[in-house]
């Protein structure tokens, strides 16, 4: 039995790393279509960036940028399509999609959502910000996050009990927010756009089980690029 759970363990984070390459590489290829050199395109310098972090094998790296950029014969179009709606419970919930078939993909989003409800088109974006989301940690003790939020431009900051930075940006201060953080004394982990929610649910107990296993359910899906959710903690 021991050695079965293993092999299970093994296949399941085997799993879990090839959906991680796939949203990596769909978010390259969107990003690659402003151009193929990383340091004239911000949004595709974050996704290599990243996609690097995650151990991404340079080859699929490479191809990812050429293909997105048209460099390539066999182009695959992939589209942004965006679903609002409440996990159980009603929490609000934003679902981030990237897709070639955009019929299959509101087919699987509808089946997904039916242990919650799908909304219609600013049904729950009202309640959410539209953010520069940054992660990154001090280089050495004593650096101030305060001050470097304040020099690097950044909105607002949350820290964790870890010491992880999560600094806000104005979408269009991003780039170079998370290009000053460095020189202030930060190793920047994570850059990207996204949504922060304003009045987060708290939930506890069978709950919150319930609206984690929805969560999972929507993100295990191939179309899905990025899940944000209402909830607090």
């Amino acid at each position: 039995m021991g050695a079965q759970w293993k092999v299970k363990g093994k296949t399941e984070a085997a799993a879990a790393k090839g959906r991680l390459f796939t949203k990596l590489t769909k978010e390259i290829m969107i990003a690659a279509r402003a151009g193929a050199d990383a340091d004239m395109n911000p949004r595709l310098r974050m996704a290599v960036e990243q996609a690097k972090k995650a151990s991404m094998p340079r080859d699929t790296l490479e191809r990812a940028i050429k293909k997105g950029a048209g460099l390539l014969d066999d182009v695959t179009q992939y589209e942004l399509v965006t679903y609002e709606g409440f996990a159980p419970h009603q929490v609000p919930v934003i679902v981030e999609c990237l897709t070639d078939n955009k019929n299959r993909t509101a087919q699987s989003i509808r089946v997904l959502f039916r242990k919650g409800q799908l909304g219609t088109s600013g049904s729950v974006a009202w309640d959410f910000q539209y953010l520069g989301f940054i992660e990154a940690v001090a280089n050495e003790a004593g650096i101030d996050p305060d001050e470097a939020a304040i020099e690097a431009g950044a909105q607002d900051l949350e820290v964790e009990e870890d010491g992880v930075v999560h600094f806000y940006t104005e979408p269009t201060d991003l780039d170079a927010v998370s290009r000053a953080l460095p020189e202030l004394g930060f190793t920047v982990q994570s850059a990207k756009l996204g949504y922060r929610p304003k009045n987060p649910v708290s939930l506890t107990g069978e709950a919150l089980a319930e609206v984690e296993a929805f969560l999972d359910a929507i993100d295990g899906d191939d179309d899905v690029q990025n899940v944000y959710v209402g909830l607090a903690g």
